[in-house]
């Protein structure tokens, strides 16, 4: 399927109250992020004000995580934000500016107000690992999506590009990380999550 396909059935749905809301979910390093710039530049050179918004700024802060005990799991589902993460896609169907935090991986942090979707966008592509998880509270996400879109690259090429990400961050014991936490993490979205409007092996061109 193209780039320019999958434009055609997102512009189909129709923006629901005041914005069309997409999610574009996958295991961890599947190409979540590439695919929804991807396809937000895409859109706003077709004149579709588009905006990507991840649901990485809402990561626990590794304070917390210790404070929880959750910190050799970061990246599952109950470490993260959920419910100011609900509160956002909320907000993002309203006609209003939204300001949303981005997650820093250099730093393992997430900086508030660090992004923001004007009023003007009529597209906002969510970006994350649980959009169509069918667990509680995550479950609650699925009405909001006006299309969804899913990546499954194989996974070894997931766990390549896991190698490459935490060797451009330095990371020590990154293939024991890897098979401890980013592996049963991606096998939670495959095997938990509720079916796509589109599913893909790659990111198109």
């Amino acid at each position: 399927m193209t780039l320019d396909q999958i434009c055609a059935q997102i512009l189909d749905r129709p923006a629901t109250p005041h914005r069309r809301l997409v999610a574009v979910t996958g295991p961890p390093a599947s190409g979540k992020s590439t695919l929804a710039t991807t396809l937000a530049a895409h859109l706003n050179a077709a004149g579709e004000p588009a905006t990507v918004v991840p649901m990485d700024g809402f990561h626990l802060d590794d304070r917390l995580l210790a404070e929880d005990g959750t910190a050799a799991r970061k990246g599952a589902p109950h470490t993260f934000d959920t419910g100011g993460f609900l509160r956002l896609v909320t907000a993002l169907q309203s006609p209003d500016p939204v300001v949303f935090p981005i997650f820093d991986r250099s730093r393992e942090i997430a900086i508030a107000g660090a992004g923001r979707v004007p009023a003007s966008c009529r597209t906002v592509l969510v970006e994350g690992n649980y959009l169509l998880l069918r667990q509680a509270p995550w479950d609650a996400l699925h009405d909001a999506w006006a299309f969804s879109i899913a990546l499954h690259p194989p996974q070894d090429e997931i766990v390549a590009r896991l190698r490459a990400r935490w060797a451009d961050h330095g990371k020590a014991d990154a293939m024991a990380w890897i098979e401890s936490n980013d592996v049963p993490n991606a096998a939670t979205v495959l095997t938990g999550s509720i079916p796509a409007d589109v599913t893909l092996t790659e990111t198109p061109l």
